[in-house]
Parts: structure tokens; C-alpha cells; sequence
């Protein structure tokens, strides 16, 4: 019964009805209700996903421990010492990693099938023979939309390596981020885990604003190591950028007043 007194009390701690949680968990709300009332038990996969969704490990949920403070809860999560289901497709000939590639059609599905192994298996795989890049590292190849990260084109590539202990992300460094609002997002990051329990992420192009991000709607976190591009022409440097946006602020300016003066007229 503890799996059920720790379900129920989660789902109230969170404020969310049987069917809010449903609908998060990918299962029916009758099945959330058997649970809560210990008629049922639910499958690994279920599991996992509660574990997911409130950010709790599969001890504390099945053994009916609720940490009392969100304190306690991030600070296992941030140094990795609690589960985090990552997904690695292995190469069955050498028994080792391999890359799997997220291009823009598959991102936003990655957000609700990053812990799936047959999700992730089902994306483009391959090798990287590149002496920089250690075989003992988990890695993936991210595609990039937008032109928040000038001069990182969109249709770009990059590749990352997993990120375990969150205290180690570095200020000024760029990663990419799976929140549960956002799904992914490459940015780079200024770390205040220690005084907020936030990251803030900054895009290279200055026309848009940084914001923050807390911990609790982290998923994964990974660090770009390199990029890919296929678009040599000239890059839009940042510079470029500020101007251009100078320039449509000039326009709008003088078209506002054109417009006085003709009312004035």
C-alpha cells in the first residue's frame, strides 16, 4: 500500500486531478484511481514514468517516502544519484555506444520518448571515429531550429555528450537542455543552481532575452563538444544581428512619425 498512499499524496502535492496525471503518464484515469486504492499494480514502464513526472526515485515511490522539502529532492537529482532513465542504443558487433541523431521532425517527440529505448532506437544511429571525442562518453547529435543562437545556423548540428551531475555545468558553456516545457532547447548557460536552483539560458543572438529554467523541469542536459553546419557561406555574426534589428526599430520610428505629422496636419 505504500505505492499507493505515495501516489495519491504526490498527485495532491502537485495540485493535479486523477485525470491531469493520466494524461502526463500516457494511461488511463480509472488506472491512476486503482493505483491510489491499491487495486492494481503498476507496470515498469509506468513506473518509470511516475518516477519521471514527479521527479522522485523508484525507491522513494514504491517504499512511501515523500521528501518533505524540494531541497532533498534536487539535491540526489542534481548529482545524478538519482534514477534518470537515459535510453543508449548499442552497437550488437562491438558491444559499444552508439550516436543517436534527434533531427528537428523527431524533437518534438523526443521530449516524451527520451526515456523510451525503443524510441530512441528507431532514431538515425551512427559512429564518430574522431580522436577528440572519448568512446567512454554517452553522446547525441542534436539538429537546431531558429536563429537564437547566430551564428550556429538553423539546420545545424551538434554533438553532446550527457551531463550526469548538474553542479558541474559551467557558466558561459553551451548545452543543450530537455525541459518539460520547452522540450529542446540549445542555449548557453549561466549556472545558479547553488543560490536559486536555476539555470539561466542565454541565446548568442542579443534580440533575444535570457530566462531561467528550474531544476525541477530539467530532464537532461548536454554539453556540446562540437558542431556540424553544411551552410558555408558567410556567417550572420552577432554584430550583424543588432544592427539589422536597429535598422527595423529606425523604420518603425520614422513611420510613427510620418503618421503624427500627417494627423497633426
Amino acid at each position: 500500500m505504500e505505492l499507493a498512499y505515495t501516489l495519491k499524496a504526490l498527485r495532491k502535492k502537485h495540485g493535479w486531478t486523477q485525470q491531469q496525471l493520466a494524461e502526463r503518464a500516457g494511461i488511463k484515469r480509472s488506472l491512476v484511481g486503482a493505483y491510489e486504492e491499491g487495486r492494481a499494480e503498476p507496470k515498469i514502464e509506468t513506473l518509470l514514468a511516475f518516477s519521471r513526472i514527479f521527479q522522485v526515485s523508484l525507491d522513494a515511490l514504491v517504499g512511501g517516502v515523500i521528501p518533505s522539502t524540494s531541497t532533498e529532492v534536487d539535491a540526489e537529482r542534481l548529482a545524478g544519484r538519482k534514477l534518470r532513465v537515459l535510453a543508449v542504443p548499442i552497437d550488437p558487433e562491438t558491444n559499444r555506444e552508439r550516436i543517436s541523431l534527434v533531427p528537428v521532425k523527431a524533437a518534438a517527440g523526443y521530449l516524451g520518448g527520451y526515456g523510451d529505448i525503443d524510441f530512441v532506437e528507431a532514431l538515425p544511429q551512427f559512429s564518430l571515429p574522431i580522436p577528440e571525442l572519448s568512446s567512454e562518453e554517452t553522446r547525441r547529435v542534436f539538429q537546431i531550429q531558429g536563429d537564437s543562437m547566430l551564428p550556429f545556423l538553423p539546420g545545424s548540428y551538434v554533438i553532446s555528450s550527457y551531463v550526469q551531475d548538474w553542479h558541474s555545468i559551467k557558466t558561459g558553456e553551451l548545452y543543450v537542455f530537455l525541459t518539460q516545457d520547452q522540450g529542446v532547447v540549445f542555449k548557453r548557460a549561466s549556472n545558479h543552481i547553488r543560490s536559486s536552483g536555476e539555470i539561466e539560458l542565454i541565446s548568442d543572438n542579443p534580440i533575444y532575452a535570457p530566462y531561467r529554467v528550474h531544476v525541477e523541469d530539467l530532464l537532461e542536459v548536454w554539453k556540446v563538444e562540437g558542431s556540424i553546419q553544411w551552410d558555408l557561406s558567410p556567417k550572420l555574426r552577432g554584430d550583424d544581428v543588432v544592427l539589422t534589428r536597429l535598422d527595423a526599430l529606425q523604420q518603425e520610428v520614422r513611420a510613427l512619425r510620418t503618421a503624427l505629422n500627417q494627423n497633426v496636419a
